[in-house]
């Protein structure tokens, strides 16, 4: 059951850690968690299992009714559904549309709203937002945590000004942390509560010190301080800039599976048994609202050239093109014009077991085939394809590829779904494939595999 608000402030207060820690673990301090969407609702749950005392705020009426009943909104994490329940039913999570109010409350104040590309640029509106939520709240002694991914210099540049000057507090009132979420969509309950290290950042040392014992009592894994905010939101950028590059690389020696007849995939694969390499795997190109989008929140910050980076973004946006010619060259090998073609796509989610479109590689490979007069057909066990805006792919029933199979001229795995390993591809009779994602092994059709080359 939620607690009172403590008199006694979090930041800048005079309790010892373990007397902080311990106010935080059973309630007296509020915590409100702004954003309840796919990271934050776990967030929001899990903090509300550790400290009984958590109000979620979210502008989706839809969002907040739904969580108020104890249901989850927010599908395909185990575990969740059952612990939004169990902390609803005993009001150790609530939920409302009224984010001033609930800052008026709290104590601890947790943004974790999504940082979007506007044309090319970070659109920081939503964090904006809720920053001058919190500020109408705000009280001396709170502490404010950004778990949002955002630009470096973000945290102490925007978010600590504009707390002070919606809120009318001195900036020394007051503690502002970024402490990045580490979460991965469909096993953010594991992610959160210990899975890696939470890394704490503050734009002095009382709001990292105040934070990381917070967070302390929230992980089972070890709690890492990294010395100041923008440290902090390098380190989350890094991780992600790290990702694409290393795809970019692997995507790039793929390219050479077929001018030196090698399997790239299984090179890379022995190379990796020396300690000092690390290649990731080739691909379609890389999805999500994560690692396309890190790259730009660094070199849209900073006056500087960081040509590495530019390079390994557009090796990866090249890769859907890359995918679709390698299915026009297998159909007119087979004597097909791509325009007369009916064209099978497995897997329109970026990758698998997620409910999540965003900048999958799936979606420019449906819109080329289309472009160029294919009919596509498009098959996802984890997503309506039928409700995905501006997909021109007509939506068939991963249960009746089979039925269906003869009538494509070429089938494309997109996504690594378990699904598509179950399915009689010999029913596709005189079809051809193409393997993005390296998944399937030999087919008994002609394939062509992104690594690996023709077969």
């Amino acid at each position: 059951m939620t607690a009172a608000r403590s008199e006694q402030a979090v930041y800048a207060g005079d309790r010892d850690g373990a007397a902080l820690q311990a106010a935080f673990a059973n309630g007296e301090i509020p915590v409100a968690v702004y954003g309840l969407g796919k990271m934050g609702l776990p967030l929001a749950a899990v903090l509300a299992e550790v400290t009984g005392n958590v109000v979620g705020v979210d502008i989706d009426e839809s969002v907040v009714a739904a969580i108020e009943r104890g249901e989850s909104p927010v599908e395909g994490e185990p575990g969740l559904a059952e612990l939004v329940a169990e902390t609803s039913a005993d009001r150790s999570l609530t939920a409302t549309t009224r984010g001033a109010r609930a800052a008026s409350d709290a104590q601890v104040h947790v943004l974790i709203v999504p940082t979007l590309m506007e044309e090319a640029e970070p659109d920081l509106s939503m964090l904006r937002a809720a920053v001058d939520a919190v500020g109408e709240g705000l009280s001396p002694g709170d502490l404010v945590i950004v778990e949002s991914t955002v630009p470096p210099t973000t945290t102490r540049d925007v978010v600590a000004p504009r707390l002070a000057d919606r809120s009318g507090l001195d900036p020394d009132e007051f503690g502002v942390a970024f402490c990045p979420e580490r979460t991965a969509s469909g096993r953010a309950l594991e992610d959160i509560r210990g899975a890696y290290p939470k890394v704490v950042g503050g734009v002095d040392a009382e709001s990292e010190r105040v934070a990381g014992l917070l967070y302390d009592e929230l992980t089972s894994n070890e709690v890492i301080p990294a010395g100041d905010a923008t440290t902090a939101e390098c380190v989350k950028v890094f991780e992600g800039i790290y990702r694409d590059v290393n795809i970019a690389l692997a995507n790039e020696l793929a390219r050479v599976a077929d001018p030196l007849s090698v399997d790239v995939t299984r090179a890379i694969e022995v190379a990796n048994t020396q300690p000092f390499c690390e290649i990731h795997s080739p691909g379609p190109g890389v999805g999500g609202h994560c690692i396309p989008l890190y790259p730009r929140f660094l070199t849209t910050t900073v006056d500087t050239d960081l040509p590495l980076i530019e390079t390994g973004r557009a090796v990866n946006d090249e890769m859907p093109s890359f995918v679709t010619d390698a299915v026009v060259d297998l159909l007119d090998e087979q004597g097909v014009p791509v325009e007369d073609a009916d064209v099978l796509v497995l897997g329109v989610a970026y990758r698998a077991g997620v409910d999540e479109t965003r900048k999958s590689p799936s979606r420019p490979v449906v819109s080329q085939l289309d472009a160029l007069g294919a009919r596509v057909w498009a098959a996802d066990p984890a997503v309506d394809v039928a409700a995905v805006p501006e997909l021109p792919a007509e939506p068939v029933a991963v249960a009746n590829v089979e039925q269906t199979a003869s009538t494509y001229d070429a089938v494309v795995v997109m996504t690594e779904h378990d699904a598509y390993s179950d399915l009689d591809y010999e029913a596709f009779g005189d079809a051809v494939a193409v393997d993005a994602r390296g998944s399937l092994g030999e087919l008994p059709l002609p394939t062509y595999t992104v690594g690996a080359g023709r077969s």
